[in-house]
């Protein structure tokens, strides 16, 4: 499965489904790991305006240095830790860090708590079901 069904998926806003299908067209490839990537920083009109310090559509790659910049919020922090835990299956920022205490702190930003517990949950649920279609879809 490479693209979920267009109609039914949930969007914050126009300018959310926009750059989503903006962002497909610019991604090397096709596949679960993209969709939930683009949909999740489509989320944020501050991840939306920062798309190219946040990722890398030439290389396939995160740019995790993103989090530590002036114009980050915490809502958008969020968004990029969902997004960046969907695409690489794991804690990408965390390596960052030298001490162990710091590392284990941006750990815990990764964890369901930490990141649901905003308004963008329903958004979150979504980009969940986008990128793990095999066990979200209803029967």
């Amino acid at each position: 499965m490479s693209e979920p069904n267009k109609e039914n998926i949930l969007f914050i806003c126009e300018e959310h489904k926009s750059f989503y299908y903006e962002s497909l067209k610019r991604v090397r490839q096709a596949d679960v790991y993209h969709n939930a990537l683009c949909y999740c920083l489509g989320i944020s009109s501050d991840t939306r305006r920062n798309i190219d310090r946040i990722y890398d559509f030439a290389t396939g790659s995160v740019k995790t240095e993103c989090l530590r910049e002036g114009w980050q919020t915490s809502g958008s922090m969020r968004v990029i830790r969902m997004a960046f835990g969907l695409y690489c299956n794991h804690t990408p920022s965390v390596h960052d860090y030298e001490a162990p205490e710091e590392q284990l702190d941006e750990c815990r930003r990764y964890a369901a708590e930490d990141l649901f517990c905003c308004s963008y949950a329903p958004y979150f649920w979504q980009a969940v079901q986008i990128r793990y279609p095999e066990y979200t879809a209803s029967a």
